[in-house]
């Protein structure tokens, strides 16, 4: 057997028991297809979009979760073929303008039409849906996704799901059926499985139809007062939600799809519904929403999320990637505030996988967030291993103490006195970091900070600091640096209950936050002879 046999057989063991959530899905895909689809066809997983509004991180989160299972699957199965649809419901009908775009006043006046046949507010892209569908598009491409994006409009418009309508049709009663016992009264008396597109105003009715001749795809239904007779194919109409994504399960022979716990009674009726089609209900994780930071659920018509360009101007990719992994069953709030944390502990974790044994591996964040793009897998993935030469929490209080008006050169310049082949070329994964640690301190740590005046005894303590430093040379260790500040602390001398209150100073005195780095790193990357300037200024408070 050749090593990379011997890899692959110790891959496949070890995905089969491990309890990471990827392959816990993975396991019960496969219990369905243990090797795949019969004859080799792919197994299809699908994300869905709705382009009502402008793309947000978690519709971002259902593509990178879904991929993150798919090669679960993969590896799990040794290599069975598999496909990923983006699907974007763009036929869908405007219900209202959101809050985060331009020409309200003239989306209002498409109220009702499908989102596809809207003029973009933006005017750039043939339609509203097409501006929002190129947004997510071109993150997913700059990801690395390997995807294929479909729209319900193509689909419709084209004719490529008039057998599926037909077949909507023809079992009309029984999905009916399942749909009725569901609603209020009210809603009963006027709901519909299909949704005319009105000949007259080109807005998606709700209105009761009665279906003429299934396979010729003719429904009769009142619109404005006027009784219609019209064939539903061809994009004439598009079919309500429920019933919609079950139709797609089985036109595309859907395997595996993700939703949040808000679609929880859509997946139980559109699974009965497939089942009526002649299709399945596909296997799908059901995923938390995210909340933003007063713990409100998220949306994209109120604009309450962080938005994917957002996320990038403040922190990395594989940030984005690592918060995303981490238990999707709990609910997590999602704001600017939580992305230093991310792109740091991104960072740790990666730099643990050669250390790992495989079954630790599969169960590291980064380990499925290099295969997500076919990076390649595990231990062998190129970067595993990697570390950066300064956290992302110290890069920003380098920046915090260099001020409103720091360049990105001088961050590297001040970084020369940190790290002995400062450069740019040699450190690319820190120098993409900078930019997003000068507009984060510019945006929320500035207005924040306040450094306050030293007491007595807390002065006593930095004139000792000082004095301490000035024996020092330039290029001394950051864990030299630490053991001094760490003997001014325990010094009785400067009354000090625990060393916790005086690092507390440092950071009010020095930092102006009540939080910080370990100070002898600090103190390394800003210098010695900048970090006695820094202690001279606090005290001359």
């Amino acid at each position: 057997m050749t090593d990379s046999a011997t890899t692959d057989t110790a891959l496949i063991e070890a995905a089969r028991c491990s309890k990471a959530w990827p392959f816990q899905e993975a396991q019960r895909l496969a219990k369905r297809f243990p090797q795949g689809k019969p004859g080799g066809e792919p197994v299809l997983f699908e994300t869905g979009y709705g382009p009502s509004g402008l793309p947000h991180i978690g519709t971002f989160q259902e593509v990178l979760r879904t991929t993150l299972v798919r090669r679960a699957y993969e590896a799990l199965t040794g290599g069975a073929p598999t496909r990923l649809v983006a699907f974007s419901d763009d036929m869908d009908g405007l219900r209202k303008v959101p809050d985060n775009v331009p020409q309200a006043e003239m989306l209002a006046s498409h109220l009702g039409k499908p989102l596809s046949r809207i003029p973009d507010p933006f005017g750039k892209f043939e339609s509203f849906a097409h501006h929002n569908n190129a947004m997510l598009r071109e993150f997913l491409d700059r990801f690395g996704f390997d995807y294929e994006f479909v729209s319900a409009s193509d689909r419709y418009n084209s004719g490529a799901f008039d057998d599926a309508l037909r077949n909507v049709l023809r079992h009309y009663g029984a999905i009916m059926d399942v749909m009725l016992p569901t609603l209020r009264a009210e809603r009963a008396a006027t709901y519909s499985p299909v949704l005319p597109v009105s000949p007259a105003s080109g807005a998606v009715l709700q209105v009761p139809i009665q279906v003429i001749d299934a396979e010729a795809g003719m429904i009769r239904f009142e619109d404005d007062g006027q009784t219609i007779e019209h064939c539903i194919f061809g994009g004439q109409a598009k079919l309500q939600w429920k019933v919609d994504w079950a139709m797609r399960w089985v036109a595309l022979g859907v395997d595996y799809e993700m939703c949040g716990k808000d679609l929880t009674d859509s997946l139980t009726q559109s699974g009965k519904i497939a089942r009526i089609l002649g299709g399945h209900r596909p296997e799908g994780l059901i995923y938390e929403l995210f909340l933003d930071e007063k713990g409100e659920k998220i949306s994209k018509s109120k604009g309450n999320g962080l938005t994917i360009e957002e996320w990038l101007r403040y922190g990395s990719e594989e940030s984005l990637g690592f918060y995303l992994f981490r238990e999707p069953k709990s609910a997590k709030q999602l704001h600017v505030g939580i992305i230093p944390r991310a792109v740091d502990e991104y960072w740790q974790f990666r730099a643990r996988i050669p250390e790992q044994p495989l079954d630790q591996q599969l169960g590291n964040p980064v380990w499925h967030l290099l295969r997500a793009n076919g990076a390649g897998q595990g231990e062998g993935a190129p970067g595993a291993g990697d570390t950066l030469p300064v956290t992302y929490g110290l890069l920003l209080n380098l920046v915090g103490v260099l001020g409103p008006h720091a360049t990105h050169e001088q961050v590297w310049s001040y970084l020369g006195n940190y790290i002995h082949d400062a450069d740019p070329a040699h450190h690319p994964e820190l120098n993409n970091l900078i930019e997003p640690a000068l507009a984060y301190n510019r945006d929320f740590v500035l207005p924040t900070l306040n450094r306050r005046a030293p007491s007595a005894n807390e002065a006593a303590a930095l004139r000792e600091l000082d004095a301490q430093l000035a024996t020092l040379d330039e290029d001394t260790s950051a864990e030299d640096i630490q053991t001094r500040v760490y003997e001014i602390g325990k010094d009785e001398a400067f009354g000090f209950d625990n060393l916790r209150d005086w690092f507390k100073a440092l950071y009010e005195v020095l930092l102006g936050s009540s939080q910080g780095p370990r100070m002898g790193s600090f103190f390394a990357l800003y210098g010695i002879a900048n970090s006695r300037k820094l202690i001279e200024e606090a005290l001359s408070r």
